[in-house]
């Protein structure tokens, strides 16, 4: 390789690093943020994790109705990640430069992705919930929203990235639209589009302990409800079976995905 390449990306390389640096120096002095502080108090909040978040019998009593929540939680954040996907695929096949029926269509696709993608599920709750009020419907719209835009995009990538001669030859053959979406498109994509639904299950499930805080649903209320009252001990048999559901259903999809992919 050309030494003169080499050094400019060496000299690329070493603005960039202290580019960062800077940044990261200018953000700690907005911020207000000590980083040797913040070090110093590390030994003191592990200290008071093991003191204070220690599952004990009285905890286990609370078991089964955490578990109910935890299990509405789960499927709240299911319903609301297959509807979307649903609708997602619909809006996909809009959206993509593929097996769009027109521009206008297809822009309106891309635009309800992208404005329901990049507003975090959060506010999609707080918007919601004045409209709603604190309920499971807040929560499960929420959850739908975000998983929209994200699958949509995410489907859409699919479906411009498919293989076209399937897709041509129906075409030539005078095949209609629905024939061709569902003989080419849909069962070249598809095990794309089912593994990105497995990984929106798992980010909802996570993202539903914080709705349900907002929303006063699910096991975030039943979070929310025992931390308020100082019960550590159920906040950590709590934060333990959210831990141990979602590496469950992770270990699940990756196996789905195995198998489809």
């Amino acid at each position: 390789m050309d030494k003169n390449i080499i050094r400019k990306r060496k000299w690329q390389g070493s603005l960039i690093f202290f580019a960062v640096i800077l940044i990261s120096y200018a953000s700690s002095v907005v911020t207000n943020f000590d980083l040797i502080d913040g070090v110093a108090t590390l030994p003191a909040a592990f200290q008071w994790i093991v003191s204070n978040l220690m599952i004990t019998a009285d905890a286990f009593e609370k078991l089964p109705g955490i578990m109910d929540k935890l299990i509405e939680t789960i499927f709240m954040s299911i319903a609301a990640t297959t509807i979307a996907a649903l609708v997602s695929i619909f809006l996909g096949c809009m959206g993509s430069k593929t097996t769009r029926t027109n521009g206008a269509l297809s822009v309106f696709a891309r635009f309800i992705a992208s404005a329901s993608r990049n507003i975090p599920v959060v506010a999609w709750a707080l918007i919601l919930l004045i409209s709603f009020g604190q309920n499971s419907m807040t929560g499960f719209l929420a959850l739908f929203v975000g998983t929209v835009g994200f699958l949509t995009r995410a489907f859409i990538e699919a479906i411009d990235e498919a293989d076209q001669s399937a897709f041509e030859a129906l075409q030539a053959s005078g095949a209609t639209y629905f024939q061709i979406v569902s003989k080419a498109v849909l069962p070249q994509c598809l095990p794309q589009m089912i593994s990105w639904t497995l990984f929106m299950v798992e980010t909802n499930i996570r993202s539903a302990t914080l709705v349900g805080i907002l929303t006063g649903t699910g096991i975030g209320y039943t979070f929310d409800l025992y931390y308020k009252m100082l019960d550590y001990e159920a906040v950590a048999l709590i934060t333990m079976t959210i831990v141990i559901a979602v590496i469950m259903i992770e270990l699940a999809s990756n196996q789905i995905r195995k198998v489809i992919l």
